[in-house]
């Protein structure tokens, strides 16, 4: 589950390029995953990397992490339903 929720979320990045020609990509609706790289393709890596590191924050921190592809992760210990 673990591994579709990050394909999902990866789908909806936005790329473009910045000053100096390098790479920026984001994931709309996750606050403070972006990434910058010389190439899209490393810009891709450092992005998935950012989105593992920052999806494990927020499990490990109890926080509601946004639903992607109907694909919800839910921290251990919490007190939620999946329907």
């Amino acid at each position: 589950m673990l591994t579709s929720y990050i394909q999902a979320a990866l789908r909806i990045a936005k790329y473009g390029i910045i000053d100096g020609g390098k790479y920026f990509g984001e994931i709309p609706g996750f606050d403070g995953v972006w990434a910058t790289a010389a190439s899209l393709e490393d810009c891709r890596e450092e992005l998935r990397e950012t989105l593992e590191d920052w999806i494990i924050l927020g499990l490990r921190g109890g926080y509601s992490l946004p639903v992607v592809d109907n694909i919800k992760l839910i921290p251990a210990g919490a007190n939620q339903r999946v329907e």
